[in-house]
Parts: structure tokens; sequence; C-alpha cells
């Protein structure tokens, strides 16, 4: 079906939301703003009690994590905006970051400080502001996140007081019409137009009867322009606010980094070439022509970073770079929410101050003590790297997946170059008895033998500088990339393509300095090479032993005889139909597969009828399924009884009966079914853990 010109345009018509346009775009008297804030008083909040409220309206998830309970913020991983900004794993930071927010909102004293995020490169500093700057924008688009500024009319009304331009049945605006209108600057709050000596008892008027949540502030004063505007007008109408107000037209303001409304963004430049202009405004030579005055406020761009990121966030790229000068213009900033612009007064703003450094910037910050008051100002909360590989996974996936991705990915492959992310970044464990690898697997929340969560607990406090060193996601996402341009004539990419990268590249990485950590990092990818080949071998084990009918009449046979142990029975030989003893060497060739020792061996099948019987009180039937270290056992026990008839190792040899290749097909296809390998990888895997049997080195089972 083709479309002409026409029909596309009605289709795009046909997706405008008018409705929402009109209610973005809505503009009135200022008394009808006071109707609006006597309605919902939660529009006139400041910058920090919008951005709290805004992460806060997205919900929250709880988990406990090594007896730690932790708070998870769906604002930062919700997919319903920006999916590729989403954060993974930071929970700890994120809980300091939403606190600092939680506090500044209260007053408790955080809003008088620059809030400094710091650590290694690419540990999602960046990600984390951009992601607050893109909310702010979304919320302000929302109900629940409107905010209103307001222009000014310096023109003549009409008659009845009203504005010109808003006249009944006015076909064109006069000449110049537009041009009396002058938007504030800033994007200032409206009741900032009450007059300082009648806030008192208007907010007084306001408040009463008023839940405290539902009561109002007014903060600070007008810029210079407004201030300017506000007199000019006052003296026309002799000082009569009221009619002083009907030139003021109160908008619906939205936030837009683009438009550079409300939210500002500061990336220091060349030593030689900063100028404070860039963040507090610089004089329009062109208009003191006209106004006379370079001091005269018409004259004046009041369009630095400061000035347009009012009401809203400004952040600092790598702030810690900035020239001196303009550290100092922070200062001001923070404490006193006010800025300095040449020539004019002290003007207050309303604006939430992020900034973020790497590490070497913020030790030459620590040693300047000329900049102890900066120091003093700073709320710093470290970004560390994830030290969670089901985080890391994550990342990984979001950019790397068949909807982004034409070519297969083996299984393993994103997990592997995660694990190796993330070992990197782990401080060797104090206790003799624990690999760097079993740590990892612990942080991830899986269970070792010997091993509580307590001991989790005392490995992380043992941590000094876990996360703040290492591989960045930067670098394993660009070798992934390698992979996949490299080895894209051969249909996909396996662990040992990525690997490679990733090993290849170690001698040219720019913030590997040492040639200490450059061993160890390829030592911790033989690590990991070690791991995924026992991954795939259990996995190879497990599509062999995947016979869920034999798999059945197993567990019902070691059921059967579990009972019997321990009930101290006899079992009836379905063949025979003869009672006889339980079968220990089928109960203990199962139970080794899962290192259960003699020793436990009656506190294992205790565990088991116990479990069987607690699901016979709620009416449920046991499944083997359901307890995943019998399943192992049991796939294990079958992979070792079943592994002879398919002769596995024939492969290498490329001489393989008709009989066995149509097992080692059945393999394959569970391979593909179950575990999401392709043809081509599926027979991969089969041919490599084929070889390290042949090898002899490792058993089969």
């Amino acid at each position: 079906m083709t479309h002409n010109g026409a029909s596309l345009v009605s289709l795009v018509g046909e997706l405008q939301d008018q409705k929402q346009f009109r209610e973005l775009n809505w503009s009135g008297t200022f008394q009808d703003y006071l109707d609006i804030v006597a309605q919902n008083p939660r529009i006139t909040r400041n910058a920090f009690e919008r951005i709290y409220d805004m992460i806060m309206e997205y919900g929250t998830d709880d988990f406990i994590d090594a007896k730690k309970r932790l708070i998870q913020y769906k604002f930062f991983f919700d997919t319903g905006f920006d999916p590729d900004d989403a954060v993974f794993g930071a929970e700890i930071t994120l809980m300091r970051l939403v606190n600092f927010f939680k506090a500044a909102a209260k007053g408790y004293g955080t809003e008088k400080r620059v809030l400094l995020l710091h650590g290694p490169v690419g540990s999602a500093k960046s990600t984390i502001v951009r992601r607050l700057k893109k909310g702010l924008e979304r919320y302000s688009r929302t109900e629940a996140g409107a905010l209103y500024t307001f222009d000014w009319y310096l023109g003549e009304l009409n008659k009845d007081g009203t504005f010109p331009a808003l006249t009944p049945n006015l076909k064109e605006p006069k000449d110049g019409l537009e041009s009396d209108w002058l938007p504030s600057p800033m994007n200032e709050e409206p009741l900032l137009l009450i007059p300082l000596e009648a806030r008192e008892r208007f907010i007084e008027e306001f408040n009463a009867r008023r839940s405290p949540a539902e009561q109002i502030r007014i903060r600070g004063d007008l810029c210079p322009p407004s201030r300017f505007y506000y007199k000019e007008l006052m003296q026309r109408y002799d000082g009569d606010w009221t009619k002083m107000i009907r030139h003021v037209r109160v908008k619906r303001l939205i936030f837009s980094e683009q438009d550079r409304v409300g939210i500002g963004t500061f990336q220091p430049k060349d030593e030689k070439n900063q100028d404070s202009t860039e963040l507090t405004g610089d004089i329009n030579y062109r208009k003191i022509a006209i106004y006379g005055s370079d001091s005269d406020p018409r004259a004046f761009n009041f369009d630095g970073e400061f000035n347009i990121a009012n009401r809203g966030l400004i952040e600092f790229i790598e702030m810690l770079k900035l020239d001196v000068a303009f550290l100092y213009d922070l200062l001001g900033a923070s404490q006193e929410h006010r800025i300095k612009s040449k020539k004019f007064a002290q003007t207050d703003i309303d604006e939430v101050i992020i900034g973020h450094t790497n590490e070497p910037e913020y030790r030459r910050l620590e040693g300047n003590e000329f900049m102890e008051a900066l120091k003093d100002r700073t709320v710093r909360i470290d970004v560390p790297y994830i030290t969670r590989l089901r985080d890391e996974i994550k990342i990984y996936e979001r950019d790397f997946n068949s909807k982004k991705v034409p070519v297969h990915i083996a299984p393993h492959t994103l997990e592997m170059a995660a694990m190796w992310a993330v070992l990197t970044r782990l401080e060797e464990p104090k206790k003799a008895n624990l690999t760097l690898l079993q740590k990892l697997k612990l942080y991830n929340g899986q269970s070792l033998p010997g091993f509580t969560e307590d001991n989790i607990k005392e490995l992380r406090k043992e941590a000094r500088r876990e996360g703040l060193e290492g591989i960045s996601p930067r670098y394993v996402q660009d070798k992934i990339s390698n992979a996949l341009v490299n080895y894209q004539e051969d249909g996909y990419i396996n662990p040992f393509m990525v690997m490679n990268e990733l090993d290849s590249g170690l001698k040219n990485h720019p913030l590997i300095t040492n040639e200490d950590d450059r061993k160890r990092y390829r030592e911790l990818l033989a690590v990991v090479k070690n791991e995924y080949t026992e991954i795939v071998k259990n996995e190879v084990q497990r599509a062999i032993s995947a016979d869920e009918e034999a798999i059945k009449r197993l567990c019902s046979n070691y059921i059967d005889n579990v009972k019997a142990y321990t009930q101290r029975e006899r079992v009836v030989n379905k063949f025979t139909g003869q009672a006889e003893e339980p079968d220990e060497r089928l109960m203990r060739s199962i139970e080794k597969k899962i290192d259960i020792p003699e020793s436990r061996k009656d506190d294992f099948r205790r565990e088991i009828m116990n479990y069987i019987g607690a699901l016979a009180i709620e009416g449920k039937i046991f499944d083997y399924k359901t307890n995943a270290r019998l399943q192992k056992a049991l796939e294990l026990k079958l992979f070792e009884d079943q592994k002879d008839s398919i002769k596995l190792t024939s492969l290498v040899s490329q001489v393989v009966d008709q009989d066995t290749q149509e097992k080692i097909d059945v393999v394959k296809s569970r391979l593909i079914k179950n575990f999401g390998y392709n043809e081509q990888s599926a027979t991969d895997v089969l041919n490599y853990v084929a070889s390290i049997f042949a090898r002899g080195d490792t058993t089969e089972a």
C-alpha cells in the first residue's frame, strides 16, 4: 500500500494530541494562577522537592542482600522512558543519592550543598545525571510535575484590563504586539511577584487551616530584568499593585535541555578560554546603544547556565577541571542560592547543582588547601563499578540483543565478558579458603557450602576500594563490538571470540599503566575460560540426560529407596515382586554427584522426605524440578549412565555411525531448544566439549 503526501500529512495530524498541547501551553492571569495554587500547592515546590517527588512517583522495590535491606528506586531503571539510560546494580549509590534529595527537600541542609558524583570512568555517573535531566523534562509535562512561570506585557492594556493579544475576535495581531511580551529570563516562580512587605500576611492567610504538606513558602526575589519591569509598571500605576499585576501572563513551564529551559549543562574547555559569563550571562553590546548603559538589565543577557537552569538542575561535567574562578561561583550558588552577574546585585536561584568527576581530579581537590570552602560545601557520593554479576550482564544485554544485533550471540558470551569485568574490580578475599571467583558468586547471590550471608557482609566490609578500580564496561562493550565485526562472516560470536578480543586489547589499554595489572587481568581471563568450560560441559551433560521420562523413573526409584531407608522398611522390586533392602549403591551414586558426604547422607535423605511431606500437607505433588540440588544430581547420574551409548568423543574422530549421529542430533536440538544455541553454535560447543573429553583433561561425569 502506498501513501501520497496528503495522506501522510493526515496521518501525522491524527497522531497529534491537541488536548495535551493546549494543556502544556496554558496561559492565564495571575489570579488564575492563584486559583491553581489553591487547588494544588505542590506546584510551588522548589527544585529539590520536585526532583525527590519525581523519583518517588515511580515507586520502590525492597529486597534483602546479605541480610541488608536495600531499596530499588524504579525511576532509575524504569523502561518507560530512555531504556538505554537505565541504571543497574547501583542500589547503595542510588539510596545515598535519594537520601540527599530527601534531606534537601525537607530543608535539612543538603539543599545548600553541591552534589558531587565521584568514581572511575564508565561507572554511570553521567548516566545518573542524564536520567535525572530527562526525567525532569518528562515530569514537567505531567500533571503531577506541573510548574509555571510568567511573561511581562509592557504595552497598553484594553479598557477592561485584558491583554490585547487575548481580545476576542482579534483576527490579526497588531504590528509589534508579540514584541511587547517579555519572558522572565530565569523562568521564575510567579509568587515572587507578591511584594516582600505583603508576603508574610499572604502566606499566613493562604496556609491557614492547611496541613503542613499543603502549605506554601515563597523564597527569594525577582531577577534584575523582572525587578526593572516591576518597578516601571508600578510607577505607571502610581504604586497600584493590582493594576500592575494585570500586565503579567502566567504560563506553563516545560523543561527542555535542548531549548535551555530549566536544565543547564556546563562542560569545561581549555583553561585559558574559560569564561565565567558562560555561567552567569553577559552584556548585550547591541542593546547598550539602545539603553545607554551596560548596567541596564535590558542590555544584559541573563542566559548563562545558572540563569537558564533556574527552577531545575545544572550539571557540571568533569566539575573539578573547572578554573578556580568558576569554583568560587559555586560557593554562593550552593550555600546562599545566589549568583553574581557582572554589574548586577546578587540574584536568587532555585536549582540543584550536580557535578561529577573521576578520581585523579578529586585527589587534586583534596590536596588543594585553597579549596577548603568548596570541599566544605560538597556532598560526595561514590559511584563505583558494579560488583554484582547479574547487573553487569544487564548492561551488555541492553546493547547487544536480538533486536539490535542481527548476529547470533551464543549463550554465556555476555555472561563471561561480564564475569571477567567484575573479577577485575574485586579485591582478593582475605579468607584462605575462598577464591576470587567464589567471592563473585557469593556477591551474585549464589550459595556456597560453608558460607553464610554474614560472611558476605564481612567480605564487603573488609574491602577498601572495591569497585573503584578495574575494567570499565565501556572497554568490554568496545571489544564485544569488535568481535561482532571481526566474526560476522562466521554468523555468530561465542565467549572465546570475545575473550580473545578482551585479551588482545589489554596491551594498548590507555588506562592500564601497570604491567602487574595487565598480567592479573590476563590471569583472570584464564579463570573465566575455565569457568566457561565447566558451564558448557554441564550443559552438554544436561542435554544428553534431558530425557524427561528417564529422569522421572530414576527420581521415583531414588525416592522409593530413600523413603524405605528413612522409615526402616524394605522396597518391593517391581520386576521380581520381592521385598529387598534399600539400594544403598543407587542412592549414594546419586548423592555423590552433588558432593553429599557419607556422614551427611542421613540428613540429606531426611530433608528430602520432610520436603515431600510438607508439600503433601499443602496438597501439592513432589516434582524433582522444585529441588535444584536433587535435579542436578539426577541429571548427572543419568548422564553417567547414558554417556557410553552416545559416544560423544567419537565426534572428534569425525567417524560417527548413523545410530550415534541420530543421538547427537537429538542432543544438539536440545541445546538449541533449551539453552538458546543456534545450529552452528550448538555444533561448535559439542565439538569443544567432545575435544575436552577426548584429551582426558576432565572427566565426562
